[in-house]
């Protein structure tokens, strides 16, 4: 009787998470569709399905071999590099909002950003690594660079888990924000040519251009992994909504949380700044966005604020290509043209809410 009795909650239970499933399985699909179709060249979705089945299934469609390059060498892998960077860093804005309880906190805030366009910068122009160092390995190599270095006068200067330790990571990350950004602009000032210093702030202001296959096999396991373990972490992030003392006391071990937690958002925000160079607001305004949809129980706000980024960075990919014809705007000047007017929404809203 016991058994049977508690067989039906546990089949609703799990038709409702099959049927979300479904539902987040065929929003992103439409999304990743419509961010191959649309562009400066229109591409019917029969046209994109066929492309994908001849590639995959060996299904033999007769097909434009420029349609077909356009879809499977070119929009393919950007779309995918725009989605699983969405998703990404609205993970890591959730995270770091979520552990300093600051509501402004998002990937930039320790210092990523700028540590990669330093290292981009001190390849392409200063010739660092010798040759044997591509761009996007240098910008990497620079975020990882300016968290330690965050990280570490965080340390210095007393951050531990309380409030207290919250404000020294943020002004940690301010300085260290202001120092590689000073050390990229005295680079480019010093030895970039016209057309180097160019290229460098198109990439600075977030470029998909050039992404390739290549690129998607760092983006997606990135962002993968940082999804992964934030969701695995979820009970311990609503325990942090009443500060880390709270945490603490409801058994929580802190100190490693913050350590895994931070630890995975800077090193999938250091791999996806060095594939698209610096997009804003993906961060800042997803994670929001996603609790006015959701709540704040951060079980359901993980998967939501993944999904959100992935289509509003794909979106947002979408309006570089067509907003002007026969140009591409880098999605950076994108995400702050629209995540700007939504973030101001929000604020107000959350004021006429308290």
């Amino acid at each position: 009787m016991s058994v049977a009795a508690a067989s039906p909650p546990l089949t609703r239970q799990g038709l409702r998470a099959a049927r979300q499933a479904a539902w987040v399985a065929a929003v992103l699909a439409a999304a990743l569709l419509a961010g191959i179709c649309i562009g400066e060249t229109p591409i019917s979705v029969t046209t994109v399905l066929q492309v994908l089945a001849n590639r995959l299934w060996g299904a033999g469609h007769a097909l434009d071999a420029i349609e077909a390059g356009i879809i499977w060498s070119y929009r393919l892998p950007r779309t995918l590099v725009a989605g699983a960077c969405g998703a990404g860093l609205a993970i890591c804005g959730l995270v770091l909002q979520s552990l300093l309880r600051n509501a402004l906190a998002d990937p930039w805030l320790l210092g990523i950003s700028a540590g990669a366009s330093t290292g981009a910068v001190l390849v392409t122009v200063a010739g660092l690594g010798g040759g044997m160092v591509a761009m996007s390995g240098g910008a990497l190599m620079g975020a990882l660079t300016a968290f330690a270095l965050v990280a570490g006068l965080a340390r210095l200067s007393g951050g531990g888990p309380g409030a207290r330790g919250a404000g020294q990571i943020v002004l940690a990350g301010i300085a260290g924000s202001q120092l590689f950004n000073a050390l990229t602009s005295f680079v480019i000032a010093k030895s970039a040519s016209a057309e180097q210093a160019r290229g460098l702030m198109f990439w600075l202001l977030g470029n998909l251009s050039g992404v390739r296959w290549p690129d998607v096999h760092l983006a997606v396991p990135a962002a993968l992994i940082a999804l992964v373990v934030v969701a695995a972490h979820a009970r311990s992030l609503d325990a942090f909504a009443f500060g880390a003392e709270s945490a603490a006391s409801l058994g929580v071990p802190v100190r490693r949380v913050q350590v895994v937690l931070i630890g995975a958002a800077a090193m999938a925000a250091a791999v996806l700044v060095s594939i698209t160079g610096a997009i804003g607001f993906v961060g800042l305004v997803v994670p929001h966005a996603a609790r006015l949809l959701v709540g704040v129980r951060h079980g359901r706000l993980v998967p939501a604020s993944a999904l959100i980024g992935a289509v509003f960075l794909i979106g947002a990919d979408i309006l570089s290509r067509v907003l002007i014809p026969g140009q591409v705007l880098p999605i950076g000047v994108v995400t702050a043209l629209v995540g700007a007017p939504i973030f101001a929404v929000i604020l107000i809203r959350h004021r006429g809410a308290s």
